[in-house]
């Protein structure tokens, strides 16, 4: 036949209740065990000495020697025996002579026989203890002699039975049996109280389950490229996962565990939204040298328990979206000189067919002429292939929103002047960017313009670009470059981009970006000015 097993508990805090119930069982039956074993002792040693003292009182009593000494001692010292009995609750006194003939015992049929037990150590003056089984059943008893001038005239002997004894010690069991049991229900009332919350901790979850989400839950955080931020109550990094250490630049030597979020030395928008108790959704934010989407939520549970904070890298999507927009204002402003040259080309064939062939000719080499000498003027001043193409559409988108774009006489950049730690991609990204934000600022002004200069001096890389538009507020000369700031509406994509991207390109390659009023003909308007330093120990920094 099989024995049914008892359920195990499956969550932890059922185990560990299981566990505390049974080790507080253990510990109260053994103080019970201990406490009877204890008590039992001090019992019988209690009666062992309160048998011994009666005994001696016995023996040493004036009325007993006189009784023995008389021709029938069982006549007088029979109720002197029974009232001892009575007056100290032992269960038996007999006084016997030296031979053991007893003269007094409780059962009288038993006057006149020989005292089961030893007697030889009395005989000798020495008073003795011993468990002995008699007449009455065991008992605890007690023999002493009857001295009289050096001479043994008889021997006392005062017992307690045995079951007396236990049913002394019965009363104290009962009462320990009582504290036992109010302990161990009191003791199990804590620990159901204590596991109850634990369960609710551990969501009734065992400790191999536990284990098991621990080792999922480490592999994850190593395994996922996205950065994981986890922040308590007080904002403190509670932990980081190895992508999260590298977005936000935070070494895997550096300890930041326990530190708090405005401590460990983040962009201050950054920083802001981390420390937020509202979540962030998609918010674009940008590090030293990367372009981060942040998305925060804060740990449910009533009371602010902490925030978990997700970081996905999107700088190389960020300069591949700036790429595609360029490449769209491209595309519109070939789109525009398709239709102009369509109309160019229906004038030379109408001049043609008109007859005026001359004109025609002196017509379609105008066109050429204007066209060649803007491309000849950029790559006379700027010899590098990357800028110059640049310049060349931004002019062409420039010219279709109405805005005249020029490159400065004082522009002189040769090819192969640029380190390789200058990429081609942060010069766009600076140059692009700057002129797209000159452009809106001088798109609708009267003369819009903007002028570019690019230039080599003092093994720096010199940047400007000046337009015709309102300015910069002096005020606003710091928030412009920060990420969000705009003074224009924001278009579908979102603006305040653009500049910030251009300073973190400019801070991760160590140059300086200022933005001032522009006195350009007294038109006004603002110059930012990028300088560079053209060393090729400067890298990417990506």
């Amino acid at each position: 036949m099989r024995v049914p097993r008892l359920p195990r508990p499956r969550s932890l805090a059922g185990q560990l209740f299981a566990m505390q119930a049974v080790l507080i069982a253990l510990v109260v039956a053994g103080y019970a065990l201990f406490t009877y074993v204890s008590d039992r002792r001090q019992a019988e040693d209690a009666a062992v000495r309160q048998v011994t003292a009666v005994a001696r009182s016995i023996a040493d009593a004036p009325s007993v020697r006189s009784a023995i000494r008389t021709s029938d001692p069982s006549a007088a010292l029979e109720p002197y025996a029974l009232q001892v009995m009575r007056d100290t609750d032992v269960d038996f006194v007999t006084i016997m002579n030296p031979e053991g003939i007893r003269w007094t015992h409780p059962d009288r049929k038993q006057i006149g026989k020989r005292f089961l037990g030893r007697i030889a150590p009395a005989l000798h003056g020495r008073t003795f203890t011993e468990t002995y089984t008699g007449t009455l059943g065991p008992s605890v008893r007690a023999v002493t002699p009857v001295e009289e001038n050096g001479h043994v005239i008889g021997l006392v002997s005062a017992g307690i039975k045995v079951e007396e004894i236990s049913a002394r010690v019965q009363d104290q069991v009962t009462a320990l049996l009582g504290v036992a049991g109010g302990t161990l229900l009191l003791g199990a009332v804590g620990t159901y109280v204590v596991n109850a919350r634990l369960r609710r901790h551990t969501h009734g979850m065992n400790a191999t389950e536990l284990s098991r989400m621990h080792d999922y839950h480490q592999a994850a955080l190593h395994a996922v490229r996205e950065g994981l931020l986890m922040l308590d109550g007080q904002y403190r990094v509670a932990l980081i996962n190895d992508g999260g250490r590298e977005l936000l630049g935070v070494g895997a030597e550096d300890d930041v565990i326990g530190r708090s979020v405005a401590d460990l030395g983040l962009p201050a928008p950054l920083t802001g939204a981390l420390l937020s108790s509202q979540p962030r959704v998609d918010e674009v934010h940008l590090t030293a040298s990367r372009v981060l989407v942040v998305n925060t939520s804060p740990v449910s549970g009533g009371e602010h328990r902490g925030t978990v904070a997700t970081l996905r890298d999107v700088t190389e999507l960020q300069s591949l979206m700036g790429e595609l927009d360029s490449e769209r204002g491209f595309t519109q402003a070939l789109r525009s000189q398709a239709h102009e040259a369509a109309n160019r080309l229906h004038t030379v064939v109408s001049l043609i067919e008109l007859g005026r062939a001359e004109e025609a000719v002196a017509f379609a080499t105008a066109e050429l002429e204007l066209a060649q000498a803007l491309t000849d003027q950029v790559v006379a001043a700027v010899g590098e292939p990357v800028l110059a193409a640049l310049l060349l559409g931004k002019t062409a988108q420039a010219n279709e929103r109405g805005v005249e774009l020029v490159v400065s006489p004082d522009s002189r950049l040769d090819d192969g002047l640029l380190p390789e730690g200058l990429s081609a991609r942060d010069l766009v990204t600076i140059l692009g960017n700057l002129i797209d934000n000159a452009v809106d600022a001088a798109q609708g002004s009267a003369g819009a313009r903007v002028t570019v200069t690019a230039y080599a001096a003092d093994a720096e890389l010199v940047l400007r670009v000046s337009d015709t538009g309102p300015g910069v507020d002096p005020d606003h000369a710091d928030l412009v470059f920060q990420r969000g700031f705009s003074t224009k509406p924001a278009g579908p994509g979102g603006r305040g981009l653009g500049l910030a991207l251009v300073r973190q390109a400019v801070t991760r390659h160590e140059g300086t970006l200022t933005v001032a009023e522009s006195d350009e003909d007294g038109e006004g308007g603002a110059v930012f000015e990028v300088r560079l330093p053209l060393r090729s120990a400067v890298g990417d920094g990506r």
